[in-house]
């Protein structure tokens, strides 16, 4: 069974990911990843590592896989929000229904504050956009 693979391999980390070029056969008959590069994903920025000769097809197989990558994290982003309000409706339902006092203690302060943080960037953003105004504090 021949199993191929790529020519680059990403390892992910934060705003980013190390680049890997994949030997498939060296002397041990085993693969090896030869680190090329990282890039990271905030800026665009690719930086080659230890003086690897990057060929300009790696290069550009790195941009498209920031440009993928960024794509990915929009959308996770856009879809953790929805999920955000679906923990609140869910919340809000424990509250009314299952919480004990003792819960309600341990939580209601701490709510209460990221509630109003929320609501006050939301609304402040809100009248920024009715205005024509752009806000990014």
């Amino acid at each position: 069974m021949s199993v191929e693979l790529p020519e680059l391999f990403y390892r992910i980390k934060d705003n980013g990911a190390a680049v890997f070029r994949v030997v498939p056969e060296t002397r041990q008959k085993r693969i090896d990843l030869e680190q090329i590069a990282t890039v990271n994903t905030r800026n665009s920025e690719v930086k080659v590592q230890n003086k690897a000769e990057v060929t300009d097809a790696e290069m550009t197989a790195m941009k498209v896989w920031i440009r993928e990558r960024q794509s990915v994290l929009a959308i996770r982003e856009i879809d953790t929000i929805h999920r955000t309000i679906d923990d609140m409706n869910r919340t809000a339902h424990w509250v009314q229904s299952k919480a004990s006092p003792e819960q309600l203690d341990a939580v209601t302060d701490k709510l209460l504050m990221a509630i109003y943080d929320l609501r006050q960037v939301l609304v402040r953003k809100k009248a920024d956009s009715m205005s024509g105004r752009s806000s990014s504090s």
